[in-house]
């Protein structure tokens, strides 16, 4: 099995022709991000193969990555449909759903679901919902009833969400991520802590205990598709702006280069990777 990974566009304003080829210079498979718009797709479609980049579309339902809290299920589904026919021109391998929202009764949570499972075989393309804060899947606990109703569903695993909404690393819940396991259809790969999703930089000695927590659990998933027969698992390191990227008081200077955070978690976990499955033990 082969480790892909995705150099993400969250926070990027380089143009696209030079984002596919920082990806392509950092060994990384291609691109995850927001589908462009109609004028820009064959500028994206030329970069993208210019510099032998897959793309990963992401989906933001429900008007910004906080969703609008009075936006229905069938907006959400129509607001998922519109982006996904954005996305299709570029060919993409398959979309992260950032969808739903937190404060929906469980019998909505679930319709939804279900039918936007179905849009998969209406759009031809397949989507993979993100467990992120403010979204249906904002708690483990919540994604395993999930899991358990529509064991089809396939998962997009961000544990620095549940890091923060848990206050806790997600070692804690190993039952739970070796019953979900078989649902990780792709992997966000940043660290989160007790108190936030993102951790100043993760070759810090002072969040080794958080990379660590991480990484088991990441390495579960990568034995549980190796397992099931999986030819390549794929991989964004997603360490970003916005909030999540730690600033000085006053000047508000990042306390580190994102772009470079990428790149090493990129390095570590592909070197990770191979050391994992070299010599490779089934389990019993």
């Amino acid at each position: 099995m082969k480790l892909k990974t995705f150099k993400p566009l969250w926070g990027n304003t380089d143009p696209i022709e030079m984002a596919c080829q920082q990806a392509q210079e950092a060994s990384f498979n291609g691109i995850e991000g927001r589908p462009p718009a109609a004028s820009d797709q064959a500028r994206w479609q030329d970069a993208l193969d210019q510099h032998q980049c897959a793309y990963i579309a992401e989906i933001v339902s429900g008007g910004d990555y906080v969703p609008k809290r009075h936006w229905s299920v069938t907006q959400h589904l129509d607001d998922i449909r519109r982006q996904v026919d954005r996305a299709l021109p570029l060919t993409p391998l398959f979309a992260t759903c950032i969808v739903g929202c937190d404060a929906w009764p469980e019998k909505d949570t679930l319709r939804f679901f279900e039918k936007a499972m179905a849009l998969q075989d209406e759009l031809g393309l397949t989507l993979s919902f993100e467990t992120h804060r403010s979204r249906c899947l904002f708690t483990p606990w919540v994604t395993d009833q999930v899991v358990k109703q529509l064991p089809e569903i396939k998962l997009t695993l961000d544990i620095s969400h549940w890091c923060v909404v848990a206050e806790r690393q997600m070692d804690t819940e190993m039952t739970l991520i070796q019953r979900i396991a078989p649902n990780v259809f792709h992997i966000h790969g940043r660290v989160g802590y007790d108190q936030g999703p993102q951790v100043p930089h993760p070759a810090a000695p002072e969040y080794e205990y958080a990379l660590m927590a991480h990484e088991q659990i990441w390495q579960w998933i990568w034995r549980t598709q190796k397992e099931a027969g999986w030819q390549a698992s794929t991989f964004t390191p997603e360490f970003g702006p916005d909030g999540y990227c730690h600033l000085l008081p006053f000047t508000e200077a990042p306390v580190a280069d994102i772009w470079a955070i990428n790149q090493w978690m990129n390095e570590r976990e592909r070197h990770a990777f191979e050391q994992f499955f070299k010599p490779y033990q089934p389990r019993d």
